[in-house]
C-alpha cells in the first residue's frame, strides 16, 4: 500500500506539478522496492540472510560500482577496487556475486527495471498527450538526476561492453527513444502537436535530456536548478510542437 502513496502526491499525470522534489519522494520508496526484487530473483546465489542487510549492501555495492567505473572504467576495476571502496571484505563481496560479469549485469538489470517502472508509471498516468509529454520529459530529466551515475556509465561505457550486455543497455536506451516518439506519433493525430518525424524530434528531445547528465558540472557552475533545467526543455519543445493559434 505505501509504495502507491507518493506517486498519488506526484501526481506525474499533471507535468506541470510535477517537480524534482516530489519525484525523489517516489523514487526513494520505488528503489527500496526495487532492491527487494533483486533479492527475490536471486536469493538462490545471494548468501546473506537478512533482508536489510542485502538491500543496504545491494545499493553500496552497486553505488560504488559505478563511482569506480565512471572513474577508471569498468573493463579496469577489479573485485579488490570494489572491496576497498565498499568496506566489504571479498568474501563479502563473493557472497552476492560470483564474478564482476554477475555484478555487472545484475546492477543493470536492476537499474534498468527501476527506470522503466518509473517512467511507465509517471507517463502511463497522464491522459492527454501534452501531458504524457510533460510527464515523459520531466520522468527521464529527473531520473538521470537520481541516478546520474548510472546514466552516464551507460551512455559512456555501451560500446565497451560485451555481448548481450551491450545489446540490452542499447535496447533501454531505444526503448525510451520508441516512447517519445509514439507520444509525438499520437499528438500529431489527433492534431495537438505540429506534424514532424517524430522520430527525428524524438531524438533532438534525447539530446537535450542527456546534455543534462553529461555535463552536469557545467550547469552545477552556472548555478542552473534542475526544475529550472526542465521548464527550459519543455519551453523549447513545446514551443516547436504547438501549432499557431488562429489570427482572432
Amino acid at each position: 500500500m505505501a509504495s502507491t502513496q507518493p506517486c498519488e502526491r506526484l501526481s506525474p499525470c499533471n507535468g506541470t506539478k510535477m517537480d524534482y522534489a516530489e519525484f525523489i519522494k517516489y523514487v526513494d520508496i520505488t528503489k527500496e522496492d526495487i532492491y527487494r526484487g533483486t533479492l527475490e530473483e536471486n536469493r538462490e546465489r545471494i548468501r546473506v540472510k537478512k533482508e536489510a542487510t542485502v538491500i543496504k549492501n545491494l545499493e553500496k555495492i552497486f553505488d560504488a560500482t559505478l563511482r569506480i567505473a565512471n572513474k577508471k572504467g569498468f573493463q579496469a576495476m577489479t573485485m579488490r577496487d570494489l572491496s576497498l571502496e565498499t568496506g566489504l571484505s571479498m568474501g563479502a563481496l563473493y557472497s552476492y556475486f560470483t564474478s564482476k560479469e554477475d555484478l555487472l549485469e545484475t546492477l543493470q538489470s536492476q537499474h534498468r527495471a527501476m527506470t522503466r517502472q518509473i517512467f511507465e508509471k509517471c507517463v502511463g498516468e497522464a491522459q492527454a498527450c501534452s501531458l504524457k509529454l510533460r510527464a515523459a520529459l520531466k520522468a527521464y530529466l529527473f531520473m538521470s538526476e537520481v541516478m546520474q551515475p548510472w546514466f552516464f556509465f551507460s551512455f559512456m561505457e555501451a560500446k565497451n561492453l560485451a555481448n548481450p550486455e551491450r545489446e540490452k543497455t542499447l535496447a533501454g536506451d531505444i526503448y525510451s527513444d520508441m516512447a517519445f516518439a509514439e507520444i509525438l506519433r499520437q499528438g500529431q493525430t489527433e492534431g495537438v502537436f505540429v506534424p514532424h518525424d517524430h522520430h527525428l524530434v524524438a531524438g533532438a528531445i534525447k539530446a537535450l535530456l542527456q546534455d543534462w547528465f553529461l555535463k552536469r558540472k557545467k550547469y552545477a557552475k552556472l548555478n542552473i536548478a534542475i526544475d529550472d533545467y526542465a521548464k527550459l526543455v519543455l519551453d523549447l519543445v513545446e514551443g516547436y510542437l504547438t501549432p499557431p493559434r488562429a489570427p482572432a
